[in-house]
């Protein structure tokens, strides 16, 4: 198991440049919670927010390329609003909670580790790109596409939530900073996070568009994820020569019935016309 601490990355962070120091985090894995310079965590907050933007929007732009460009674009932005305001919304109640239970790790530890996880999941997304196209390119169904989308961040997010309870134990188990039953709440916690994340999705739509329709920015028609999901699932199984639908009993009966009255109505107008042309 992996665990990330703060002071052995501090010297590593002195000697990288740039955004780099975001993804040395993964790699010392002995140093993550003791204190360190304040501009350095700053900076570093900088950059993971920096990298998880350009990561989703990449991201959002090979989805949204299934359609058009300009879908390209908007999906791009989506995908990033996406990510950092569910972060937005639901860190509040999670800082507050742990505070509340009795953890001793500042603002900016909890921070770091949040977005830590985020980077994380948005790197593993984006990761996936290159299958993403490959499928577009050979002709792979928006139904499928839809699915695959949604099983790359399913994917991409236990890892990245599991980088954050590893952080989260570490600080419990070998620095004393943070109460046991605060790993806990944080896994329920995270299921809060994956329901607003999805009502987010949901109203965020569409991210991936059918080639069949015009460009739209957002969906007015209403249902939920879970049936979207479900009824993707059943247009990729359905068969394409399925028999027609049945008749429902008796229809063939009540169509006999018509027929016949409408062959009845036509004989008395073709009489009537008879006898009046005979009084004339």
């Amino acid at each position: 198991m992996t665990y990330i601490c703060i002071n052995q990355f501090l010297p590593v962070m002195k000697k990288s440049n740039g955004v780099m120091e975001v993804f040395k985090i993964f790699q010392h894995s002995e140093s993550y919670f003791e204190e360190r310079n304040k501009s350095l965590s700053n900076r570093l907050i900088f950059h993971q927010i920096l990298v998880i933007c350009v990561f989703t929007f990449i991201y959002g732009m090979v989805m949204g390329s299934y359609h058009s460009l300009i879908q390209s674009l908007v999906a791009g932005l989506k995908v990033t609003f996406l990510f950092l305001c569910t972060l937005m919304i639901c860190f509040p109640s999670f800082f507050v909670i742990q505070q509340v239970l009795g953890s001793k790790m500042s603002l900016r530890h909890m921070v770091i580790i949040t977005l830590s996880g985020f980077v994380l999941t948005s790197a593993i997304a984006l990761s996936f790109a290159p299958i993403i196209v490959f499928f577009q390119i050979t002709g792979g169904n928006y139904h499928f596409l839809q699915l695959l989308h949604v099983a790359i961040f399913v994917f991409s997010g236990i890892f990245g939530m599991r980088l954050m309870i590893e952080a989260l134990k570490y600080a419990c188990e070998k620095k004393g900073t943070y109460p046991q039953i605060g790993v806990t709440v944080f896994r329920i916690w995270i299921i809060i996070l994956a329901f607003v994340g999805i009502q987010l999705s949901w109203n965020l739509r569409p991210f991936l568009c059918d080639k069949n329709e015009e460009f739209k920015l957002f969906r007015t028609y209403e249902g939920n994820f879970y049936t979207a999901i479900v009824y993707s699932v059943q247009q990729i199984t359905a068969t394409k020569n399925s028999p027609a639908p049945e008749s429902p009993p008796g229809f063939e009966n009540i169509a006999d019935s018509s027929g016949k009255l409408q062959a009845d109505s036509n004989a008395i107008i073709e009489q009537l016309k008879d006898s009046l042309w005979k009084k004339k």
